[in-house]
């Protein structure tokens, strides 16, 4: 079953439900965004009925404003606690302590930023909502001189989007600092079966601007990023699994893998892919196979297959931020068009009104490796070119 909520649902998502069985809760916001005709419906209490019967029936949804929903609702499934241990950043990091043994971590209200002595801290850390989403109000200090501006900005950032997503998917008034973790960041998409066994469904390599940089501007995957990290990934996430206790429970994963190959979590995103149907489709883009119907018939993908005969080429998710400095409400418009011409073959452009989510929009893109220079230039563009006050 899935929970189809906002903010959004793609033109893929609608034509997998359309063309498939899928079972999906009939809601409010689902029937909005799904105004589309052979949608399998099925209602509220039907789906609690299902639960009850078999409470480990697999369930995902595509946005994280359902959680509410179902800890309302489907209570007394084992979802609503799996879904805290995984999303709650702290209670996350007392549960998988014995995979990174005495990292620092310390819970703080935004109300006690002032209070806060810096120095005190090891350096540098890293500062984010204790639920998160986006990497808003996510920063990294670097010396401790720099808190003051680094406070005022998170406060000027989460005054903007305390209203734009609910306290389940972003918190706006408690953060969690931590030390920093080094090393090339990765988001894994994978689906726990009945018996906890972790099956791997994507993978996206997390490309930064900078060492300072802790934006959500680019991903990619290729044949590369799967082939170089599936067994080391999935070894981690046999270990994380059993200490989270995951069963039929789809994630969204964080990590960063060190100088010396260690993998270390830095979140785990709980029953979704990446946020606005980004990761299922990149790596449908990529490799061929539907994600989403992965997880509704819990299929394990063949990757020694798929990598012997999918493209050489690199595919992308760019995330158009509001890296320009300008405040969304004072700019008429974004040039889509000139920005698309930068790139050799983009493969999909998704419009947003940045004024209400704080994005511009995300672009897939294809590329050959030879001309990485391309994706470069964007990951390190503030985008004010393309854009009109």
């Amino acid at each position: 079953m899935i929970i189809v909520d906002k903010p959004y649902v793609s033109d893929f998502l609608i034509q997998t439900l359309q063309n498939h069985p899928v079972e999906v809760i009939d809601l409010p916001n689902a029937r909005e965004l799904l105004h589309r005709n052979g949608i399998n419906f099925i209602s509220l209490k039907e789906a609690t009925e299902k639960l009850t019967k078999n409470p480990e029936t697999p369930l995902f949804t595509i946005s994280e404003n359902s959680i509410g929903l179902i800890e309302k609702h489907f209570g007394f499934t084992h979802f609503p606690d799996r879904i805290d241990a995984v999303k709650n950043k702290a209670r996350f990091r007392k549960l998988t302590a014995v995979l990174n043994p005495g990292f620092f971590f310390r819970e703080i209200n935004l109300d006690e930023f002032d209070l806060l002595n810096p120095f005190e801290l090891p350096q540098p850390f890293i500062i984010k909502p204790v639920t998160g989403f986006f990497s808003l109000g996510v920063y990294k200090v670097t010396n401790p001189a720099n808190w003051p501006d680094i406070k005022n900005k998170i406060l000027s950032e989460m005054a903007i989007v305390e209203n734009t997503y609910p306290p389940e998917v972003l918190s706006t008034k408690r953060f969690i600092i931590e030390q920093c973790i080094d090393g090339d960041e990765y988001t894994t998409d994978a689906y726990f079966d009945a018996e906890g066994k972790p099956i791997i469904l994507g993978m996206m390599h997390h490309v930064f601007a900078s060492a300072e940089d802790m934006s959500d501007r680019l991903y990619l995957t290729s044949r590369k990023v799967i082939s170089e990290n599936y067994g080391r990934f999935y070894d981690f996430f046999v270990k994380a699994g059993k200490l989270l206790d995951l069963k039929n429970f789809l994630i969204h994963a964080e990590v960063r893998v060190n100088e010396k190959g260690e993998i270390l979590p830095i979140e785990i995103n709980p029953l979704r892919f990446g946020g606005w149907c980004t990761s299922a489709e990149l790596t449908h883009y990529a490799f061929g196979f539907n994600p989403y119907l992965a997880v509704e018939n819990q299929l394990k993908p063949d990757w020694e297959q798929i990598l012997k005969t999918c493209s050489d080429d690199i595919f992308s998710i760019i995330i158009l931020n509001n890296s320009t400095g300008v405040d969304a409400r004072d700019i008429k418009s974004f040039y889509y068009d000139k920005l698309l011409a930068r790139l050799h073959r983009p493969l999909e452009i998704r419009k947003v009104d940045a004024r209400k989510f704080h994005i511009y929009g995300f672009i897939y893109a294809q590329t050959r490796q030879d001309n990485f220079s391309e994706l470069e230039h964007l990951l390190k563009n503030d985008l004010r070119e393309f854009v009109e006050r």
